[in-house]
């Protein structure tokens, strides 16, 4: 039976192993979303990212050393339909500069849901006091940001463009 939030640190943890179990998910769907991109530049950008994942499940598990605590042991739901929905685009008989176009729609609904559970999860932080770890979180907020904000550059640049 899952354990009775009462705290406001109940609520922070597990917002935490959400958003360990939803970068382990994307670890995984990462490499899928490079290999059917037709765009060099999206495959890099996706390859590019991949790598910024894995730091951000160290961040996270460097977060619940210090809690003493286990990030594992929850599965995020939400990261779990994003990605079943990019997913079901890679099943279609989609041409590859439309597909590219639906895999940045796809990337970027993961970079906003990720960009707000951790701008909820610093804010939580910094109000009980955990100054290392809203910094951590800070620095994957504005990688997730960054990483949002050069997926809509390769949409405007020619993806978009491609797939008309």
């Amino acid at each position: 039976m899952a354990s009775k939030m009462q705290t406001l640190e109940d609520l922070y943890e597990d917002l935490l192993k959400d958003l360990y179990s939803a970068e382990k998910q994307l670890v995984k769907a990462l490499p899928k979303m490079a290999k059917n991109a037709e765009s060099p530049d999206l495959q890099k950008a996706f390859e590019e990212h991949l790598d910024q994942t894995g730091q951000h499940v160290e961040r996270i598990e460097r977060i619940f050393s210090d809690l003493g605590s286990s990030p594992r042991g929850k599965k995020c739901v939400g990261m779990e339909g994003l990605i079943e929905e990019g997913s079901e685009l890679l099943k279609e008989d989609v041409d590859p500069d439309v597909l590219d176009a639906g895999l940045i729609a796809a990337a970027q609904k993961v970079e906003h849901y990720e960009m707000a559970s951790y701008g909820t999860a610093r804010a939580w932080a910094q109000k009980m006091g955990y100054h290392d770890a809203a910094n951590l979180l800070q620095q994957t907020l504005e990688e997730e940001s960054m990483a949002n904000e050069k997926l809509t550059e390769l949409a405007e640049s020619h993806i978009n463009i491609e797939a008309k």
